[in-house]
């Protein structure tokens, strides 16, 4: 029997709606601005962190291989089936991402909207509702 801790991976998957409600809002009203590029920062901060967290809860709760990398949590949990296929490359775009905002801070072009912003919302609702049905499947 597995301990996977289903509650903490609720908590963070409940976060997805806020963060996409504010990527959208982002996307769709850009000019530009440095509160928007910080926010834009923040809000793809918070993205990589939730899909990493609820990957390592999911490693360690289904006693997964251990993941060397970010980018190691996303094949680990693909290779398990968490979500469909389609979902991994711009889900392991999404944590190339975090050495960059976490440490590269400097260098950010805050003036520019990320590729990846627009397309955000629907990849994480799709993560959340993949995550969930996953839990349903295995346990």
């Amino acid at each position: 029997m597995y301990y996977v801790n289903q509650e903490q991976i609720a908590s963070r998957l409940q976060t997805i709606p806020v963060i996409n409600e504010a990527l959208e809002a982002l996307a769709a009203g850009w000019s530009g601005t440095l509160i928007e590029g910080l926010a834009q920062e923040r809000a793809i901060h918070l993205a990589i962190e939730i899909v990493t967290d609820v990957g390592s809860f999911l490693i360690d709760g289904f006693i997964l291989r251990d993941a060397s990398s970010y980018e190691d949590i996303i094949d680990i949990i693909a290779e398990a089936e968490v979500f469909p296929a389609e979902l991994r490359e711009p889900l392991g775009e999404l944590v190339k991402l975090r050495k960059p905002l976490v440490q590269e801070y400097y260098a950010m072009r805050r003036d520019e909207l990320h590729p990846l912003t627009p397309a955000l919302p629907r990849i994480l609702s799709g993560f959340k509702a993949s995550v969930e049905d996953y839990l349903k499947r295995e346990l």
